[in-house]
């Protein structure tokens, strides 16, 4: 057993994992930024996030803000990659901290933005090129929204970020809207809009549609409260791993530093930090004694229910959270293949095992939703993980530039896909073995729906009853987990088990 990166043809094993524990960085911050594990990482932060290539007049944190919203925009980047790219550049950790908030703030609050933007401008955002347009949306997240950013602050260096991006003529206006945001404070984004429905979606800076859908699914009370929540960030949770250390060492280390934890009510050996120096937790994480990764994520793997010796199977498996969760919880002595579509993607999942010491893992490049190399008696697995593509609307405390992308007929597409990996999957466990099936959607459609469906077809498949906590299960034994009810992401999953 061991790392290895495989693809699904003729070609041999290719064997990379001690090249690979040479030259991969440490743990970046990126372990310690929830996100969609539904992205492909992107590239390296640009050359202009470089303080030797900034104007000195322009604060850092801002222009590196500028830099990331930009290709956020532009090029459908993700925005928590970008961030946590930022620990490879020279910004102090104060600075790359503002970074992130004005970056993350924008992106959640962009609809309110929008909305006070086109009011003080009287133009459409439409008519504005995107760098006049993202600093102001920098601009009057900052005044709105950031108390101990001076008003004169925002507005100078919006008004330089302008002029850096080489639209000088936009300064004027950029300086004028912002102004006017300085004495209006008080005026909601909402502000004379007659449609009820369009005020509250501008209100509470979500597409309307997604408002309207989760109104029908949850009520109107609880659609607000889950897109407050969704415009909060996010808390920190973590495992230890004891392939590296115990857990009273590491309780002991961050206390001793001032850190203060408790233990997750969500899953079984999972730690919320509740306050203390941020950067004592992503020292111990960047070390691999400890994997920072949201609660209810960490439920998924407790609920496929592995034991030492098992055959396991994680269909969807990059860039590794889950995956190296398995393997702990089966002390390392599991047979593990980590599947993926894209090949770069497995190289990260290769990284995160090295780095916490696990050697159980076989990585296999493939097409999931095509028929699998696992067919025969020998090739059947004890448990199957897959953990779907999905439109992450669960995640949008830490990916809010999903909502703007998403659209109602990619949960129909995604939905189909879902179905076919879910298949697919169930072809590879043996009898008596256990699939779980997952999902960071909040959508039924891609959730509860995907699995009834599959059980029209799929007589030799039963739902088991989940290991966790009684007030997370549904009345049809499903897991469900909401940012606005239990402060984690909102996941879904089921378990089944295969009775002939």
């Amino acid at each position: 057993m061991g790392f290895s990166i495989r693809r699904n043809d003729s070609a041999p094993f290719i064997r990379r994992a001690r090249r690979f524990a040479a030259n991969i960085p440490t743990q970046k911050d990126a372990d310690i930024t929830t996100f969609s594990h539904r992205s492909d990482a992107d590239s390296a932060i640009p050359n202009s996030f470089r303080p030797h290539e900034m104007r000195e007049s322009i604060s850092p944190a801002r222009s590196a803000a500028f830099d990331i919203l930009n290709r956020v925009e532009r090029e459908n980047a993700y925005a928590s990659v970008l961030i946590s790219s930022l620990a490879e550049s020279d910004l102090s950790r104060e600075d790359r901290a503002l970074a992130q908030e004005i970056v993350l703030g924008v992106l959640r609050w962009r609809l309110s933005l929008d909305a006070l933007i086109e009011r003080y401008s009287q133009r459409s955002v439409k008519r504005l090129d995107v760098e006049v347009l993202i600093a102001l949306r920098m601009g009057l997240y900052q005044i709105r929204k950031l108390t101990r950013v001076p008003e004169s602050a925002a507005v100078n260096e919006s008004v330089k970020l302008v002029k850096r991006a080489r639209v000088a003529s936009a300064a004027p206006l950029v300086n004028a809207v912002l102004r006017k945001a300085a004495k209006r404070t008080d005026e909601s984004a909402s502000d004379g809009i007659a449609d009820p429905f369009e005020a509250e979606a501008v209100e509470l800076s979500h597409p309307r549609w997604m408002l309207e859908r989760w109104s029908r699914a949850f009520g109107n009370a609880e659609t607000k409260l889950l897109a407050l929540a969704n415009n909060s960030a996010p808390g920190i949770a973590f495992r230890i791993n004891r392939l590296r250390t115990s857990v009273e060492t590491v309780l002991s280390a961050l206390s001793s530093s001032g850190v203060t934890i408790s233990e997750s009510r969500i899953a079984d050996g999972t730690y919320v930090v509740e306050g203390g120096p941020a950067q004592v937790v992503i020292d111990a994480a960047r070390a691999g004694q400890i994997y920072i990764q949201d609660e209810a994520s960490q439920l998924i793997a407790i609920l496929l229910d592995v034991r030492p010796g098992h055959r396991i199977l994680d269909l969807c498996a990059a860039p590794g959270s889950k995956t190296t969760h398995i393997a702990l919880l089966a002390e390392d002595a599991a047979w593990i293949t980590a599947c993926d579509l894209h090949h770069h993607r497995l190289v990260d999942l290769v990284a995160a095992c090295g780095r916490l010491g696990i050697k159980s893992v076989d990585a296999l490049a493939l097409d999931a939703s095509e028929p699998l190399p696992f067919v025969s008696g020998v090739d059947l697995f004890d448990r199957v993980l897959v953990d779907a593509p999905c439109s992450g609307t669960g995640t949008l405390r830490a990916n809010p530039e999903i909502e703007w992308r998403l659209t109602p007929d990619d949960i129909a597409r995604l939905a189909d896909l879902q179905l076919r990996l879910l298949k697919r999957a169930a072809s590879a466990v043996a009898i008596g073995g256990q699939l779980v099936y997952s999902t960071c959607s909040l959508e039924s459609e891609e959730n509860e729906g995907v699995v009834k469906r599959f059980l029209q077809e799929a007589d030799s498949f039963d739902i088991v009853e989940p290991r966790a906590p009684a007030d997370l299960v549904t009345k049809e034994k499903f897991v469900r987990t909401y940012p606005h009810r239990h402060g984690t992401d909102g996941f879904f999953a089921a378990a089944l088990k295969r009775t002939r």
